[in-house]
């Protein structure tokens, strides 16, 4: 997670990312930036993106492509115009039409031995991390501050994603069937006792263990990085 200041661009941030060659990234239109894409291609780094509308290019050729998967072209072209010198690179363009909304993509990669449908599988998967971060957006409000300082703010920041990703993880380990605001307004207003919710809480409960047991494990591993202590750090894991 990394916060910055409204005015910073997306793009900014993308460029400071330090990732494995063989990585594939997945971002939208507002990262465009070919002289990025083509850093990326020379270390070894897959991207894929939407193409921007206004993009100049000269197709050079084309290859066959499956309709019934919704792929409608996949085609090899290089960069024109002003845009040309700063990724001379060749790319990779495709056409996709969703079968279930009717609605069309453009999509601009470029690791060629990649089937069409993978290539669109990628992306789509993007989408579900785009739903989390719509959900937190509506559900994670901070109506106040303890403090006023940089570092007062990022951390009560930081705080409270980590409740919510906790409580994230709760409803994925108990599979029950309500929302995540709805898990945080039970530990609101109960104290999950069954006569109050019921079936929920012993899921919830099993939930909460398995929670504890993953924390125990990683118990030595600080919360903080040391390097600047309003930001934490926060590792990933299956």
């Amino acid at each position: 997670m990394t916060i910055t200041e409204g005015k910073q661009q997306d793009i900014t941030q993308g460029r400071s990312l330090e990732l494995d060659a063989g990585s594939i990234v997945v971002f939208d239109r507002g990262y465009t930036d070919f002289t990025w894409f083509n850093l990326l291609n020379s270390k070894g780094i897959y991207f894929v993106t939407r193409l921007k509308a206004n993009t100049k290019y000269r197709v050079i050729s084309r290859h066959q492509v499956n309709k019934e998967q919704g792929i409608t072209s996949d085609q090899t072209l290089i960069l024109t115009g002003p845009k040309a010198d700063t990724c001379p690179i060749k790319l990779r363009r495709m056409d996709y039409s969703d079968p279930e909304t009717g609605k069309h993509y453009v999509f601009l990669t470029h690791p060629f031995e990649l089937a069409a449908k993978t290539i669109v599988d990628i992306y789509k998967s993007r989408w579900q991390i785009e739903l989390f971060f719509k959900c937190i957006k509506q559900n994670l409000k901070i109506k106040s501050f303890v403090g006023t300082s940089k570092n007062a703010v990022m951390t009560q920041i930081g705080v409270a994603m980590c409740m919510y990703l906790m409580v994230a993880y709760l409803k994925f380990c108990s599979k029950i069937d309500l929302s995540i605001q709805q898990i945080i307004r039970l530990f609101q207003v109960t104290y999950l006792s069954e006569e109050t919710c019921g079936d929920y809480s012993k899921k919830i409960r099993q939930a909460l263990l398995k929670l504890r047991y993953r924390c125990s494990l990683h118990s030595h591993e600080s919360l903080w990085d040391s390097s600047d202590r309003s930001y934490m750090r926060i590792r990933a894991r299956r």
